[in-house]
């Protein structure tokens, strides 16, 4: 498989490119490779011309959605996770619609008529139904995210008509040609001008670009090949997502009608707060108590990590403040095998109660030289003592 080429480079603008800019450049692109342009080129001219139409709608999707652009910036190709679409399996009308905001209309009645005059009707064929896209909420703890989840989601959604397999026709004889296109899905319409006569297609107006036309329909779903139904469907999550990214998963959204192709499943997922551990990308935070004995005379203590407990030594003399890095005891980078670290703010237990004997105990001490505190220029504070941290 071919390694995917940069979207910036696929639409030939800069990374600090607006938003006019990068819709101005994917009309370009799509009006140098839509394959009309080369009906009459060789058929490697017309494949290449092809992917490179739908290589440049893969890349409008993504730079000209702030969140997945954002991802984009950040993580490259490697950290979309499926967020950016695929145009693959779409005909170019489709892919007119699916960008209507960019060409002005649909993919007939608006950018896609300046092409029917070269292949008599902008990419030619039946028109494909596509089912709406669904959109859903999956709540995960730290542990969750920390390895590949698996769950399973039970979805309220359009499915396909089981009594007419989803053609919405009643049986196999109540389906025939549509006689206005002759199956075609589009009607061809001349109109003579002063450069001469211009042929523009235009959608069927009987069977709305089907090409077949459903004389007795289906009593169960009205001909429409779809009811309202319940599935359940197995979502596996990988692991290092984070707060607000999104997977997709094609075909699981709504049914198309008479038996067009499926929307996508669009999963938003949302990681709930830790009780212990605060999150910082691919790193965790925890603020981990140790008694003044410990502090004053070291101690072998078991810290918490999101898969169990790691033995850490605590050296003699230890100060509150101090920061442990337990490397690679964070959270996995999304589709890496690098994890991030666990950060240790070691703090020194202060007793908020004392019995008679503590209380005598303690103040035998007091005058003690050793307890006498003598910070000097070594002793940095918090925020320095952070900062060299991760010079280190």
């Amino acid at each position: 498989m071919a390694e995917k080429r940069d979207y910036y480079e696929v639409l030939g603008v800069n990374k600090d490119a607006s938003a006019d800019e990068i819709k101005k450049a994917y009309r370009k692109c799509a009006m140098q490779y839509h394959p009309d342009r080369w009906v009459n080129g060789t058929e490697q001219e017309k494949k290449d011309a092809e992917e490179k139409f739908k290589e440049a709608a893969e890349a409008y999707d993504v730079l000209s959605t702030p969140e997945k652009k954002a991802r984009y910036d950040q993580f490259g190709h490697a950290g979309m996770g499926g967020a950016a679409s695929d145009f693959s399996g779409f005909n170019i009308n489709d892919i007119f619609s699916h960008f209507s905001d960019v060409f002005g209309g649909g993919g007939f009645g608006g950018f896609g008529d300046l092409f029917s005059g070269f292949a008599g009707g902008g990419g030619g064929g039946q028109r494909v139904r596509r089912g709406g896209n669904m959109r859903i909420k999956v709540k995960l703890t730290l542990e969750e995210v920390a390895n590949p989840t698996e769950k399973k989601i039970k979805i309220n959604k359009y499915i396909p008509c089981s009594h007419c397999g989803g053609t919405g026709a009643k049986d196999v004889h109540s389906k025939q040609t549509c006689p206005t296109c002759k199956g075609s899905g589009q009607v061809v319409q001349q109109h003579r001008t002063m450069f001469g006569i211009m042929q523009q297609a235009s959608v069927c107006p009987q069977c709305h670009g089907n090409g077949e036309i459903i004389k007795d329909p289906c009593p169960h779903c009205h001909g429409r090949g779809i009811v309202q139904g319940e599935e359940v469907i197995p979502i596996t999550i990988p692991a290092g997502v984070d707060n607000g990214m999104q997977l997709t998963m094609r075909g699981k959204g709504h049914a198309a009608e008479n038996g067009g192709v499926n929307g996508d499943l669009l999963i938003a997922i949302e990681v709930m707060d830790h009780d212990i551990f605060e999150r910082d990308g691919n790193n965790l935070y925890l603020n981990y108590y140790i008694s003044f004995p410990q502090a004053a005379l070291g101690d072998t203590v078991e810290i918490p990590t999101l898969n169990g407990r790691a033995k850490v030594k605590i050296a003699a003399g230890t100060q509150g403040g101090q920061i442990l890095r337990l490397q690679g005891k964070g959270l996995p980078e999304l589709h890496s095998k690098n994890m991030g670290d666990l950060i240790v703010n070691v703090n020194v237990w202060t007793p908020k109660s004392l019995t008679k004997e503590e209380k005598a105990l303690i103040e035998s001490l007091k005058t003690h030289e050793n307890f006498v505190p003598k910070p000097g220029r070594n002793e940095r504070s918090v925020f320095n003592r952070v900062r060299q941290f991760f010079r280190d």
